[in-house]
């Protein structure tokens, strides 16, 4: 887990890094220039999803999502374990339903139909990969947490 933590926190600084490079750009071909890039809003959007997603699977892979633990201060040791493993549950089937079968399936569907985006050309589906990406991760996050404490 450490590696994959590891890789996305870089991966995501890089990102965020290209981002802040394409907003600034377009930022200043727009006033200092006077001649607007039509293509440093639409990467900007693509790179900030790339991070967002990204950005929830390495929260994920920390436990820092917001949780609600009122019921957990007032359970029973034994029934907060039960209730870590079926939210681990959960989540797991929540992700790969949506994010990997879906998100394969949204894959499919637009390089089938040849969807490109309008300023830079690219086919979607290679905008609409980080879904099971994003996936695999939290998968694997949750699948470790699981684990842990199934062992406890």
């Amino acid at each position: 887990m450490k590696k994959l933590d590891f890789y996305l926190g870089w991966i995501i600084v890089v990102l965020l890094s290209a981002m802040l490079i394409t907003v600034l750009w377009g930022v200043g071909a727009r006033y200092i220039m006077d001649s607007p890039s039509s293509w440093t809003e639409e990467l900007a959007r693509f790179l900030l999803i790339w991070v967002s997603m990204l950005g929830a699977a390495y929260v994920s892979g920390r436990k820092g999502h917001i949780i609600i633990d009122l019921w957990p201060e007032k359970m029973i040791k034994k029934y907060c374990k039960l209730m870590d493993v079926t939210v681990s549950l959960l989540i797991v089937l929540f992700v790969f339903a949506i994010f990997i079968v879906g998100g394969l399936r949204y894959i499919y569907v637009s390089f089938k139909l040849w969807q490109t985006s309008a300023a830079l050309e690219i086919p979607m589906g290679y905008i609409y990969l980080i879904l099971p990406i994003t996936g695999f991760c939290i998968l694997f996050y949750r699948i470790g947490f699981l684990i842990k404490d199934l062992k406890r």
